[in-house]
């Protein structure tokens, strides 16, 4: 097998560049002016040369663009099409968008719940980019396993590290081991058709599960899980997970969080669609909400408007219809404040969960500075299902790349990844799991001006790049069968064919192996 260490061969045969006179504008690989007589005539034109390069035991001649800057972006969910979306503002970057599924649009196809279609619309903006002449989406590539962030480094003037959170917070609580606990992230992958999530099988025989965590990832988890099965017949939810739902014993959803209504992290969207559920009535403690009204007076606008909605909900009696409604719902979900998790309590035979131990809280401080601390109180919340959504949380990469384990980001000043020049990071990776579709928008934008900036000032490296070309080379070497954006809207095809036939708008395939043998892989 081809060794995973390369190196470019004869650089010192590329034409070498003069500094920028003083006063000007720096440009893409220095001054068009070289050495070579010549090259006066060629001065701002594209020009294609050819690099040889060594690849393990191989040697390979690329054809490549001298004037193109090459760059990589890792992830191809909504941090790493936004970054993209922006780079190609340059009048000839190409970008190349590495993703190890087989499929593209990351948490937009399996983090969005499928009751939220309009949500996954974005979706038609990153296919326009990836449409783009000087863009090209390569799936079922894992960087870091596949290939290394220094490979890819040296194939590219710059590399976008956009991968996302890929795991979860754990409790770290005695008991969460225990059958019966899993992620919320688990449990939205599964049912969003997430490869590695397939195989989930969560057990609802039981009437109550708790979630802890008060988010909107807790508020989707508890709505799929208490939405009439017949009301997700038309959504993209994936045919196993609406099989198990339909056998569903779950009555009670509880959603536990540490402090009050005032720091619940879930956006009022959410909140009143849990509200107006079809079959299920909302249970909130109007002692939770005693002295709020004042307090609110102070707060920003949609915190106010979003504790308001609770205020109303848990407070004021309904009107008759809504009265009659709740009257006749069989399911039920509430909001319990102020309890702290301290362990998963097993069964009587210790094989599984069959309750959560709390700690009742109380808040101290002001603000941004409120925190839970315990009253040394305790009580038992009984259930068969425990979903802990506590956080999303990034993994490193590749050894190479600083990485702040802690925080679960990669260190970094506006998107520039620290003491490592050419590599950029964006998205939750950048920033940590929080935030909207929009707030990923605007930081990943950032952290493409911030790339092009440094670009236009030759603070990248300067010379021809080969790109893909080389990587291509790498990992064909490696046994790797890169997916296309084609092959991606030939998968596309196959679902929107197999959910036709039960009016569903995809029906997802879920198994990586079947992908790329429906592809030829």
């Amino acid at each position: 097998m081809a060794s995973r260490c390369w190196r470019w061969w004869g650089w010192s045969a590329w034409p070498r560049t003069r500094p920028p006179p003083a006063g000007s504008t720096p440009t893409f690989g220095g001054s068009d002016e070289v050495r070579d007589p010549n090259a006066t005539a060629l001065r701002n034109k594209r020009r294609r040369m050819q690099v040889r390069v060594k690849l393990g035991k191989f040697q390979l001649l690329l054809d490549i663009q001298e004037k193109t800057p090459q760059i990589c972006v890792v992830g191809s969910g909504p941090a790493g099409f936004y970054t993209a979306q922006h780079l190609l503002k340059h009048p000839q970057a190409h970008v190349d968008i590495y993703e190890k599924q087989p499929v593209p649009f990351g948490l937009v196809r399996f983090g969005v719940a499928p009751d939220h279609p309009e949500v996954k619309n974005v979706i038609n903006t990153f296919t326009q980019t990836a449409h783009s002449g000087r863009c090209a989406f390569w799936g079922n590539v894992e960087v870091g396993r596949d290939v290394t962030v220094p490979e890819l480094r040296e194939a590219y003037h710059a590399v976008v590290l956009s991968y996302g959170a890929e795991d979860h917070r754990a409790l770290e609580i005695p008991g969460e081991e225990l059958p019966g606990v899993c992620s919320a992230r688990a449990f939205v992958g599964w049912y969003n058709g997430l490869p590695e999530n397939r195989e989930l099988e969560p057990d609802l025989s039981y009437d109550t599960a708790v979630i802890l965590g008060q988010g909107n990832v807790a508020l989707d988890v508890a709505r799929i899980l208490l939405t009439p099965p017949e009301h997700l017949e038309r959504t993209d939810i994936t045919k196993a997970a609406l099989g198990v739902l339909r056998q569903s014993r779950v009555k009670t959803v509880w959603l536990v969080g540490r402090r009050g209504p005032l720091q619940v992290a879930f956006t009022i969207k959410e909140l009143r669609e849990m509200i107006q559920l079809p079959g299920a009535r909302p249970i909130l403690d109007p002692a939770d909400f005693l002295g709020l009204q004042d307090k609110i007076k102070e707060v920003p606008r949609p915190r106010k408007r979003l504790t308001e909605l609770l205020l109303r909900t848990a407070t004021e009696k309904p009107g008759p219809e809504e009265a009659a409604r709740r009257a006749s719902a069989s399911r039920a979900w509430g909001l319990r404040f102020f309890r702290s998790p301290q362990q998963v309590l097993p069964s009587p035979d210790g094989r599984r969960a069959a309750g959560v131990r709390l700690a009742v809280t109380r808040l101290e401080g002001v603000g941004e500075a409120t925190r839970a601390v315990p009253t040394g109180d305790m009580e038992d919340l009984p259930c068969g299902l425990v979903l802990s959504s506590v956080g999303y949380k990034s993994r490193p990469v590749d050894p190479s790349v600083p990485f702040d384990s802690k925080l679960g980001v990669i260190p970094n000043v506006e998107g520039r990844v620290m003491d490592v020049p050419g590599l950029y990071c964006s998205g939750w990776v950048k920033r940590g799991p929080t935030g909207v579709i929009a707030t990923t928008m605007t930081d990943s934008f950032l952290t493409g001006q911030m790339l092009l900036q440094d670009l236009k000032a030759g603070l990248l490296p300067s010379g021809p790049r080969p790109g893909y070309a080389a990587i291509q080379a790498l990992l064909s070497s490696r046994g790797v069968r890169p997916v296309s954006f084609s092959d991606w809207e030939k998968l596309d095809a196959e679902e929107v064919a197999r959910g036709q036939g039960t009016g569903k708008p995809r029906e997802k395939l879920v198994d990586p192996q079947e992908m790329l043998r429906l592809l030829g892989h």
